[in-house]
């Protein structure tokens, strides 16, 4: 993983970073957004447009327990089924292909 977005994007997802993306890795939940990271191609586009500095690379996390925690949250977003569904999103090739999700991880939605 090399992108994530953490805690400033919670309840602000101003999507300027969805703007610039160019592999369409970034998945809008319902209070945050998920960069995927087997889509990712780590250009870094979407890190300077965010206007709450919300996007930060994965190795920024290392002794950043507030960080840590959001690398986590963005595997677990991929990897395991959301609430409300039996499978998980995986990498399903595009976040237009799947529209927005108004889902979020449990962490988020508790956060």
């Amino acid at each position: 993983m090399a992108y994530v977005i953490g805690a400033n994007c919670i309840d602000v997802t101003d999507r300027a970073c969805l703007d610039v993306c160019p592999v369409d890795c970034i998945y809008v939940g319902d209070r945050k957004s998920y960069i995927n990271a087997n889509e990712c191609i780590d250009c870094g586009a979407c890190e300077p447009e965010c206007p709450v500095d919300a996007i930060f690379v994965d190795r920024k996390a290392r002794g950043d327990e507030s960080k840590a925690v959001f690398v986590t949250d963005s595997i677990a977003f991929f990897e395991e089924p959301l609430p409300g569904r039996d499978t998980p999103l995986g990498s399903p090739g595009g976040a237009g292909t799947v529209g927005d999700l108004g889902v979020d991880t449990p962490m988020v939605a508790q956060y």
